[in-house]
């Protein structure tokens, strides 16, 4: 879960955040890197905060654990 900050709430921050990140053979984020910025410091901190204290199922190949990239967006939108 990716926390909106409340310094962003009452600043009506919104924006689009795609946050890149390299996931491990145990399913650990690792190489972390804001691919789209929001245009807004806190919410851009706020997704890759969210995306370091994930865990993922690890992609398999073969039936062999592997490293992938994905790309993770985050709608930072105050009317949901």
């Amino acid at each position: 879960d990716v926390l909106y900050p409340n310094a962003s709430r009452r600043l009506n921050e919104t924006g689009t955040v795609v946050v890149s990140v390299l996931i491990d053979e145990q399913g650990l984020p690792r190489e972390l890197r804001v691919l789209q910025s929001s245009g807004c410091d806190r919410l851009d901190r706020a997704a890759l905060a969210g995306v370091q204290a994930a865990r993922f199922r690890p992609h398999t190949d073969h039936g062999r654990p592997v490293a992938v990239r994905a790309h993770i967006p985050f709608a930072f939108d105050l009317e949901n």
